[in-house]
C-alpha cells in the first residue's frame, strides 16, 4: 500500500476503557527513549498497545498488554548529518520505504484510538518520512481519526537556527497534533528554559511529572544478596547508558577505584551499555579483579541503584530519574556535546544529594576523594520530584479521550 493511496477504512467508536494504541519511538543514541516509552507503555494496563520501535533491538521483554513491531533498524551516522544501518535489507532509502509502507499498513491493520509519538516534532526531523503520511492520512480521513499526542522529555538540546526551529515545530504541533504531554515536574525543570514559544502552541500542554520505575521493596537486599555483599560493605555502581559515549568516565571510575581507602569492604559495578564499541567494554573488562564486576546491561538497573551506597554516571532522563526514584547518592558527568544533560542535572543538584563532576574531577585520585566521601557520609537524599509520570500520562490521556471521544 502506497501511503499516498485513499482509504477509507471503518472504525467503531470505543469507550476509553477498550483502548488501542500505537506508541512510536526511535531512539538513535542510548536507550533513554526507548526505557522511557516502555514504562509509559506499562502504564497503560489493560488496554491494547502497540509499541513500534525504530532502533536497535533491544531485546527486553514487554508486558502482556504491549506487542512490539521492530520496524528494520535506522540512526544518526556520527556526526549526526544523515540516517545510516548495519542491516542487510538494503540501502538507507531501501530501509526507509519499507519502513514508511510497515507504519502505514500497520495503521490501515490495527485501526488504533490514539497515536503516541515520541520526541517528534521536538526532534528525530529525519524521520518525518514515515510519521508525516500518518500524520497527514488521519487529517484527510484516509486513516482512522486517531488522535495523535506527543510525548515529550524534560529538556531540548540546542539548534543552531533556534528560530527556523521552534517555527517548524510549532507548525507541526498545531497542524497535526492534539496534545503536548511533557514528562515532567514542572517544579523542577520548565519546558520553556529550552523551548520559547509555548505561548503559541493551541493544542493542550501538560507536565505529567517524571517517568521512571521504581525500586521494589526487597530489590536492595536481594541485589546484594546476589553479589555476596553484606551491610556493612560499600557498594558503587558506574553506568554509561547506552554506552556510546561514557567510556572516560568509566575507565576514569575504575582507575579511581582502586585508590579508595576505607574500613569497610568497597565493590564496584560497572554497567558500560549496550552500544559500548566491544573493544573499549573489553579494556574495561580487563580491569576487573573480585572487588571490579564489568556487565554490558541489565534490566534490573533500578534494583542495583537501590542495592548501591554510590552512583557514578552520565546525566542522562532515565539514569537521573533512577538516581532519584533509588534516592542513591550520586556523581553525575553530562553530556558535554549539548546542554541537555548539564541543565537537567543542575537543576536536581540544587536539591543536594547529586553533584555534577567537571572533566577536572575525572582526574582518578580527585575523583576517589569525591567517591570516598559519598562513601562515608551514606546519607540517602529525599527528593521533592513527581516520579509517577507514566501513571498521571495514563490516567489523564484516557480521561481526555473520554471527554473527546465523540467530537
Amino acid at each position: 500500500m502506497n501511503p499516498g493511496t485513499p482509504a477509507a477504512p471503518f472504525c467503531a467508536v470505543k469507550a476509553a476503557s477498550d483502548m488501542k494504541i500505537v506508541y512510536y519511538c526511535q531512539h538513535v543514541l542510548g536507550m533513554g527513549h526507548y526505557f522511557r516509552s516502555l514504562e509509559i507503555c506499562r502504564a497503560f494496563k489493560g488496554h491494547e498497545v502497540i509499541l513500534v520501535s525504530g532502533g536497535a533491538s533491544m531485546n527486553m521483554p514487554v508486558p502482556a498488554h504491549v506487542r512490539e513491531v521492530n520496524l528494520p533498524p535506522l540512526g544518526m551516522d556520527p556526526d549526526f548529518s544523515g540516517l545510516e544501518s548495519d542491516s542487510d535489507i538494503g540501502t538507507v532509502e531501501q530501509i526507509k520505504a519499507v519502513r514508511q509502507q510497515t507504519l502505514y499498513e500497520l495503521f490501515l491493520r490495527e485501526c488504533p484510538d490514539l497515536f503516541m509519538v515520541e520526541l517528534f516534532p521536538f526532534g528525530r526531523k529525519a524521520f518525518g518520512f514515515e510519521l508525516i503520511p500518518v500524520f497527514s492520512a488521519i487529517r484527510q480521513h484516509r486513516l482512522c481519526p486517531s488522535r495523535v499526542v506527543c510525548s515529550l522529555r524534560d529538556v531540548l538540546v540546542e539548534k543552531k537556527d533556534t528560530q527556523a526551529y521552534e517555527s517548524r515545530v510549532i507548525t507541526a504541533l498545531n497542524q497535526w497534533f492534539d496534545a503536548l504531554l511533557i514528562h515532567s515536574d514542572a517544579a523542577i525543570v520548565k519546558l520553556d528554559e529550552t523551548f520559547s514559544r509555548i505561548a503559541d502552541i493551541r493544542i493542550p500542554v501538560v507536565y505529567t511529572g517524571f517517568v521512571t520505575p521504581r525500586p521494589g521493596k526487597g530489590d536492595r537486599a536481594a541485589i546484594r544478596h546476589k553479589l555476596g555483599i553484606g551491610d556493612d560493605s560499600r557498594l558503587i555502581v558506574a553506568s554509561a547508558g547506552g554506552g556510546k559515549v561514557g567510556f572516560v568516565l568509566l575507565d576514569a571510575v575504575i582507575r579511581a577505584f582502586e585508590m579508595i581507602s576505607l574500613e569497610a569492604d568497597v565493590h564496584l559495578q560497572v554497567f558500560t551499555g549496550p552500544f559500548m564499541e566491544s573493544d573499549a567494554v573489553r579494556r574495561l573488562q580487563e580491569m576487573g579483579t573480585d572487588r571490579i564486576m564489568v556487565s554490558r546491561f541489565t534490566p534490573d538497573f533500578p534494583a542495583y541503584l537501590c542495592a548501591a551506597d554510590l552512583s557514578v554516571s552520565m546525566a542522562g532522563y532515565n539514569t537521573c530519574m533512577n538516581i532519584l526514584a533509588a534516592r542513591v547518592p550520586s556523581l553525575v558527568w553530562p553530556f558535554s556535546q549539548n546542554r541537555e544533560q548539564r541543565l537537567r542535572s543542575e537543576h536536581i543538584s540544587e536539591m543536594g544529594g547529586m553533584r555534577i563532576l567537571e572533566d577536572s574531577d575525572l582526574e582518578p585520585r580527585h575523583l576517589a576523594e569525591l567517591m570516598t566521601r559519598n562513601l562515608i557520609e551514606r546519607v540517602r537524599p529525599r527528593y521533592p520530584v513527581d516520579l509517577d509520570g507514566a501513571v498521571h500520562t495514563a490516567n489523564w490521556t484516557l480521561s481526555w479521550m473520554e471527554k473527546n471521544r465523540n467530537h
